[in-house]
């Protein structure tokens, strides 16, 4: 993990010169960023855009260094063209989601690459299932699979709870687009690593439930 290839700079880079843009120049930054009523009125550009802004600097370097450590596995396994399709799915899909949630909500606002880069977790945890990673504050190995289903599961009390500022919909959306997308590149993986595909569905299914009914 953490490899920097030509394609992982490139959408680091996009990143980082978007964003800046961004936080100095306010108008860029509301023509851009994810809006309902925006979106409803046509402007479906920033379902797209607001995937390239961020809130401020710790939300870009998060974001970036989270992209930086698993961006190498999707390309390895999946090539630069194959982790761009996967990266731009999971953005819009991601935003489409949270357009879902919050289609009666006009004010609604978000930006952030944090769906794309979730995309690309949840491919790489699929590529590379025995993968272990690192938190800050636990000093042991986690099982890459325990993570993702904690991470989904985690995403969808913050849509239920809403006592936060945080996506939590676009990320959710972001996973299951990286999921999904992968899956369809490499069909195999259903029968190679079945269990882990099976344990990381659990959470959408979750959700699925949760939605018809009507409790989220």
């Amino acid at each position: 993990m953490g490899d920097l290839n030509l394609v992982t700079v490139v959408v680091i880079l996009a990143n980082v010169l978007v964003s800046i843009k961004g936080f100095n120049d306010f108008s860029f930054f509301e023509k851009y960023k994810f809006n309902t009523g925006a979106i409803r009125r046509g402007e479906q550009i920033r379902v797209f855009s607001s995937g390239f802004l961020h809130v401020n600097t710790p939300h870009l370097v998060f974001n970036m260094l989270t992209l930086y450590f698993f961006a190498s596995i999707v390309v390895t396994f999946l090539g630069s063209v194959n982790f761009l399709i996967i990266y731009l799915g999971s953005l819009v899909l991601g935003n489409l989601l949270s357009f879902y949630f919050h289609k009666d909500e006009y004010h609604y606002s978000a930006v952030g690459a944090s769906g794309a880069v979730s995309g690309i977790l949840y491919s790489a945890i699929l590529l590379q299932p025995d993968m272990s990673l690192y938190m800050f504050f636990i000093p042991i190995p986690i099982p890459a699979y325990i993570f993702g289903i904690g991470y989904l599961l985690y995403s969808i009390y913050g849509m239920r709870s809403r006592r936060d500022n945080i996506g939590h919909d676009a990320h959710f959306g972001g996973a299951i687009g990286g999921y999904v997308i992968t899956l369809c590149m490499i069909p195999t993986l259903l029968t190679t690593n079945t269990l882990m595909v099976v344990l990381l569905a659990i959470p959408i299914i979750v959700l699925f439930i949760l939605n018809k009914t009507g409790k989220i």
